[in-house]
């Protein structure tokens, strides 16, 4: 039969309680560790990992510089999104696509 526990929160060092019921979830979620976060902690963390989640996400919508080079194929110019540096070959995006074998 379980008992509650109580903890101590690594984030804010209060006590918190770790109830009977709680490590039966745990258990059935097959988590391992206890509870390293009171209640409130935990939401914040939370909260903050959503948070950053966005704004990774409209971090992405950010334009890529991107670069002119001669396609080593074809002649034309491309824009690619790396500067060329000389020593391999840089294709625009139509050969680069084209079936290999062709």
């Amino acid at each position: 039969m379980l008992k509650d526990k109580n903890l101590n929160c690594k984030d804010c060092g209060n006590q918190f309680d770790f109830t009977a019921s709680e490590q039966e979830f745990y258990a059935e979620k097959g988590f391992t560790n206890e509870p390293g976060r009171c209640p409130k902690c935990r939401a914040a963390k939370k909260a903050q990992g959503r948070n950053n989640t966005r704004n990774t996400r409209s971090n992405k919508a950010v334009r890529r510089q991107m670069y002119s080079a001669t396609c080593s194929k074809c002649g034309v110019t491309a824009a690619v999104p790396f500067q060329p540096s000389g020593d391999k070959p840089v294709y625009c995006k139509e050969c680069f696509n084209f079936p290999k074998g062709n």
